[in-house]
């Protein structure tokens, strides 16, 4: 910004200024104030930056003024930036004139704390962007979004807008939210519709016709779960790649979490140094060396046996057929492989209709990322391009295949081997920065009896 202008400038951006008495205007809220006989400080924060900037008043600035800077007060501010004559920070801005743009009553202020438990936060979201640990979590958020979409655009994919309004379950699960409009649901539509589980089946439909795509969207379980992995509004990438087989999917979802991951971690290196030192002591260094080492990889029957061989006496049970909980996710990735493991070719009858069905009639071409500290990342599979195998899955699971008709149709013209992933969003969050919780890893939760915002 050129010297001498009015107009607001971001403290991330007056930080990198060394500018001598330059004039700035900055705008922000309160974060801390100290008033003495000698001299008042005022640190503001604007969200641009885990710094606040340090505001020097003048010794004669007005009393009525001061008791109007307490915590959470929003401000504007228009002085010179100069370095500082103390030992906490290089540079300072020294008022010329405050003016108050938003008054906040300290006494009654909900974040006047220094220490609010992370439940208490949930209860005031609305606020709690303003406090250190959501503000670095929407900076990453927001960088990690970035990246995303980077990665696939800088690779030629295509961003696609799946529905968020679907007629099947992608799952199979039947825990779906059903949209309704008066007293009968299937009055507006003219059938049954739900909030979508997943843009995959919509998505691939655009790898049948431009090889390479994406979808990147909130998507809803209607999940009676409250575990701290689980939320029943969420964010889904998922990537479908044509002409691809699980090997492909495989390799694809390896580079995009490493080139992602430390492209976000570089982007907010201050926020990731918070992370490690405040929220998970040292959890975002182990993230940064697992990234920088090859994944491991490993059959479902295989990790099976490695879960037999462990000694371990696990809550839920072990051997083939046998579901993978997150208890055995996390010994796989924390404790026998000690890095990020993908887990391939598991039983059918545990995965999706739509997954490729193996040469040994029992397994699929299917595959999850599994992480240390938190277990199941991404999801992924090659996809059944056989038409006829297809439709005898959908009839051996008793579906109605009436309402994929059109999915069906993709494997009757021009149908090729394809295959992609969905990683969870928030999942991918916390994994990097060491939040332990869903809830505080989006702006406003979505979980089973809590939806006061």
């Amino acid at each position: 910004m050129p010297a001498g202008s009015t107009r607001r400038q971001r403290i991330c951006d007056l930080l990198n200024t060394a500018a001598d008495q330059q004039p700035v205007t900055v705008t922000g809220w309160v974060k801390t104030s100290r008033f003495s006989k000698n001299v008042s400080f005022v640190h503001v924060f604007d969200g641009s930056t885990p710094q606040t900037i340090q505001v020097v008043l003048k010794d004669d600035a007005d009393d009525a003024l001061k008791k109007r800077l307490g915590v959470g007060a929003a401000v504007r501010v228009r002085g010179h930036w100069v370095p500082s004559r103390g030992g906490k920070q290089d540079w300072e801005v020294v008022a010329d004139g405050v003016e108050i743009i938003g008054d906040s009553d300290p006494s009654k202020y909900p974040l006047q704390r220094k220490r609010t438990s992370m439940e208490h936060l949930r209860t005031i979201a609305h606020l709690r962007p303003r406090t250190n640990t959501h503000q670095a979590m929407l900076r990453v958020r927001n960088a990690l979004s970035w990246q995303i979409h980077k990665f696939f655009q800088d690779r030629g994919f295509l961003w696609i807008h799946t529905p968020i309004l679907a007629t099947s379950d992608a799952e199979g699960a039947g825990e779906m939210f059903q949209v309704t409009h008066g007293a009968d649901a299937t009055s507006f539509f003219g059938q049954p519709m739900n909030l979508t589980v997943s843009g995959q089946l919509h998505v691939e439909c655009f790898a049948q016709s431009h090889t390479d795509v994406y979808t990147f969207g909130p998507t809803f379980r209607a999940e009676n779960s409250n575990t701290a992995r689980h939320a029943c509004e969420f964010w889904m990438i998922e990537p479908e790649i044509a002409f691809a087989d699980l090997d492909d999917v495989i390799a694809l979802a390896e580079e995009f979490i490493k080139e992602v991951g430390l492209a976000t971690m570089e982007q907010c290196a201050a926020d990731f140094d918070f992370f490690d030192r405040f929220v998970a002591k040292g959890g975002v260094q182990e993230v940064r060396e697992a990234l920088a080492k090859p994944f491991a990889r490993v059959t479902y029957t295989e990790a099976q046996e490695i879960l037999a061989a462990s000694g371990r006496q696990f809550d839920y049970p072990i051997g083939w057929g046998s579901s993978m909980q997150a208890e055995h996710e996390r010994f796989l990735a924390e404790e026998h492989f000690k890095c990020p493991v993908f887990v391939t070719d598991y039983p059918t009858d545990q995965k999706a209709f739509y997954m490729r069905l193996s040469d040994d009639g029992r397994t699929v071409a299917a595959t999850d990322l599994l992480v240390p500290r938190l277990g199941e990342i991404i999801g992924g599979s090659q996809r059944e391009e056989r038409l006829d195998v297809l439709q005898a899955e959908l009839s051996r699971r008793g579906m109605d295949a009436s309402s994929l008709w059109w999915y069906l149709e993709l494997r009757q013209w021009g149908t090729t081997p394809h295959g992609g992933f969905g990683l969870g969003f928030e999942r991918m969050l916390m994994w990097m920065t060491g939040i332990s919780n869903i809830r505080d890893a989006i702006p406003f939760p979505r979980t089973p009896g809590n939806a006061a915002f």
